[in-house]
């Protein structure tokens, strides 16, 4: 979506989760007919442009055949027009726009019109009328920013990738000199077998020092996922062709019926779990460290409103652990003191026990940099 400008600035996890609840709201409307109006402004774009735009846009929607289609397109343009005009400018990172009919009942009217500033620059135009709000680009923005290593592969083909949020980014294709399973005339069936074994035996050799090669010094590596036919794939991972630093990443391997591009996409789609997992195990990491803490060494922790906001004052924070209940206002109090002094936050999910706990001590509660007596 973005170009590298995006990947230089980080969207803290107060923007995250304000973003996560406007996407999560826009995702229960849905339109009867294509006429839910979702608008894209890039940054710096002449915002006179695309209300120019729109109001050809309702010219060109007085020919929708639908009259009730077509009196909630042109209707909903009309409100996104009236509205943008509040706006003196584009703002500096763009702007995001939904308009339309989002009443429960057919035949019901109720017109809203969302706006935000995205946290990342877009790059992008978009107008488009559907059944949805489109809503990709902003779901892309709060991806979780690891990124994984992916390696598809059988006895003849491997092709290696990384994922960064929602996007695969293929590194490297390998084939292999694995010959079929039909022999030449001529071979006898052993030596026929043992040249086809050393064959499939260097091709995985070759696909593993390719994995080292991408993978080894990719510091923001958190996981590699390994798919293909379990057989190829049980040989493969089981049978010491990976280093023991490469080998302890591998988090995944799935069954797979490709090997290429459509494989990598087969292999994200089967890890959804485990990339869930990965997350919420982050996320008790950092909560246990707090919990620990405070059964062994208090001193190096706070919770409640008062006492932490008195220790992000000091600079003493090293973690702001903010539980995804506090309230919007206080959250973004927090999350702004807290950038002040280069204090790391996390939004914690309610989805652990930890983060239930969390949430039951107040929701707020800090890891402190040093030991504070209060």
């Amino acid at each position: 979506m973005a170009d590298d400008k995006k990947d230089q600035v980080k969207v803290s996890a107060k923007e995250k989760l304000k973003l996560k609840h406007i996407i999560k709201e826009l995702e229960h409307h849905r339109g009867r007919h294509t006429e839910l109006v979702s608008v894209y402004v890039p940054a710096g774009y002449d915002l006179n442009k695309i209300i120019n735009h729109l109001q050809q846009e309702q010219g060109t929607a007085s020919n929708i055949k639908s009259a009730q289609t077509r009196n909630n397109v042109i209707s909903s343009l009309e409100r996104m027009v009236q509205h943008l005009k509040l706006f003196k400018q584009t703002p500096p990172n763009g702007l995001a726009v939904f308009s339309g009919n989002v009443a429960e009942r057919e035949g019901q009217q109720d017109f809203k019109v969302w706006s935000l500033e995205p946290p990342v620059p877009l790059n992008i135009r978009i107008y488009r009328c559907d059944k949805e709000f489109v809503l990709e680009p902003l779901q892309q923005m709060v991806q979780h920013e690891e990124v994984y290593g992916l390696v598809v592969l059988d006895r003849r083909d491997a092709t290696i990738a990384l994922l960064k949020g929602k996007t695969i980014v293929p590194l490297q294709s390998t084939h292999s000199e694995v010959p079929g399973k039909i022999r030449a005339g001529g071979q006898s069936a052993p030596r026929f077998a043992r040249l086809r074994e050393i064959a499939i035996k260097d091709h995985y050799k070759k696909i593993a020092d390719y994995m080292k090669e991408q993978f080894l010094y990719t510091k923001e590596l958190k996981g590699i996922l390994i798919g293909g036919p379990s057989t190829t794939t049980n040989e493969f991972v089981t049978h010491g062709y990976l280093t023991g630093d490469i080998q302890a990443k591998v988090i995944a391997v799935k069954d797979l019926s490709y090997t290429d591009e459509f494989g990598l996409q087969e292999l994200l789609e089967k890890s959804q779990d485990v990339l869930a997992e990965e997350e919420v195990a982050k996320e008790k990491v950092v909560v246990q460290k707090f919990f620990n803490l405070l059964a062994t060494r208090q001193e190096m922790v706070s919770y409640g409103e008062k006492y932490v906001r008195d220790c992000l004052a000091m600079g003493a924070v090293d973690t702001l652990l903010l539980s995804e209940t506090v309230d919007d206002k206080l959250m973004d109090e927090f999350d702004k003191e807290a950038q002040k002094f280069g204090t790391k936050t996390e939004v914690i999910s309610t989805e652990t026990r930890e983060g239930v706990q969390l949430k039951e001590m107040g929701g707020i509660a800090a890891i402190l940099r040093y030991p504070v007596h209060v």
